[in-house]
């Protein structure tokens, strides 16, 4: 099997012409370009991708956030399809106060194109806190620097059309920036490219999305999406093969590809439908303030301890761990009982949604075995499908 990196060793000696256009592969790529460590190297107002390169060879492997990333540089840096494209306009900045964590980088495709790539989470706890807002937010500070950003960008590069992407959250951002901006900007917009990245709020859809920039965006999701699947989607939709379970099916790294396109998987798992359609009960369900609740006191939980990033939290866990408990202690009653039904909720809604697909499937033999046999529908729930029925209720 393999993936975008294999892709830059087959592919990386062809130069993006007339015929080996630029292709969703090539997006991948620079969507996951603005994780790349920037801030540890000098970086001089114009850059190429070969010279980024060269300054990155010598950063450990495990300094990156995803494994695959070193590769992905120094592949990079080797390709006559990537290593002159000129790189500018690198941006970061993270805050606790603010709950914001963002940062993006223009890549420039030829003289007639760029590419605005928007990072995703980091493994600061601010920055997943502020993907957690996002539930009873509709705007976050990342969406709107984003939108700033494109801006800007358009503004400075004003003779160029715009492709934009991004992995994760930078894949949100880059819808949020795109259904944002001016008409003048949007119609110099190519495509725009979501991987795996939550949707948004109906109020944001209403407010923003029109048939025009929708039709230029593609949501790339594995075929068992957890965060691609949050909040609502109003895009065209593409579900790729991951080689890997569950949550970690959001590297983007264990995504397949075949010459010069993912390979395609029909139909998500019916655990990514099981947590979609929780997801969407418990959104459905809940008030804005009581997720709020909950989110605002896991986080004070985290928070509590001083550390940073989730890997500090982790490393440190016999010392952080009494420091969780004892700001546990603190929270009132009222706030406990609403967390409590918080997850109560969560938990009912998943069961409920296996138990309804289970019952699907009992229908669906039931109807196909009645067909085929002589047996009478009425036969056959007495003879089986009380039983299953009942076995199903007790789970």
């Amino acid at each position: 099997m393999a993936n975008i990196n294999d892709y830059l060793l087959w592919r990386g000696d062809i130069p993006i012409n007339r015929n080996f256009k630029f292709n969703e592969i090539d997006s991948m790529i620079l969507a996951r370009f603005s994780y790349l460590l920037f801030d540890r190297i000098k970086m001089s107002k114009s850059e190429t991708i070969g010279s980024i390169s060269e300054k990155m060879k010598d950063i450990d492997n495990d300094q990156f956030l995803y494994n695959g990333d070193k590769e992905l540089i120094t592949y990079l840096g080797q390709s006559k399809r990537f290593k002159n494209m000129i790189v500018t306009d690198y941006v970061k900045t993270s805050s606790k106060e603010n709950e914001q964590q963002f940062s993006a980088i223009t890549v420039h495709i030829s003289d007639k194109e760029m590419y605005v790539s928007f990072i995703g989470t980091d493994s600061t706890i601010n920055g997943w806190k502020e993907d957690f807002n996002m539930a009873f937010m509709d705007n976050v500070p990342c969406q709107i620097a984003g939108k700033e950003y494109l801006e800007n960008i358009s503004k400075k590069y004003s003779d160029k059309r715009i492709r934009i992407g991004g992995h994760s959250k930078g894949g949100n951002v880059a819808i949020y920036s795109a259904i944002s901006v001016s008409k003048d900007i949007q119609d110099r917009i190519i495509k725009v490219y979501n991987y795996d990245g939550p949707g948004f709020n109906k109020s944001i859809i209403d407010k923003y999305s029109n048939d025009r920039i929708i039709r230029k965006i593609e949501t790339y999701i594995p075929q068992e999406s957890i965060i691609g699947r949050v909040l609502n989607h109003k895009e065209k939709i593409t579900i790729a093969l991951s080689t890997e379970k569950a949550i970690w099916q959001h590297d983007i790294y264990s995504w397949q590809v075949l010459k010069d396109d993912l390979i395609k998987s029909e139909k998500n798992t019916n655990i990514s439908e099981y947590i979609d359609k929780t997801l969407t009960d418990w959104l459905e369900t809940t008030t804005s303030e009581q997720r709020k609740v909950l989110i605002e006191t896991i986080f004070e939980l985290f928070y509590s301890t001083d550390a940073d990033t989730f890997g500090e939290l982790s490393s440190n866990l016999k010392e952080n761990l009494p420091k969780i408990l004892r700001k546990y202690r603190e929270i009132s009653a009222e706030d406990k009982k609403i967390i409590t039904n918080m997850i109560r909720i969560i938990i009912t809604s998943y069961m409920n949604s296996i138990k309804e697909e289970e019952t699907n499937k009992i229908d669906n033999i039931r109807i196909e075995y009645t067909n085929k046999s002589k047996m009478k529908v009425e036969e056959f729930d007495k003879k089986y499908f009380g039983r299953l029925k009942k076995n199903l209720n007790e789970c």
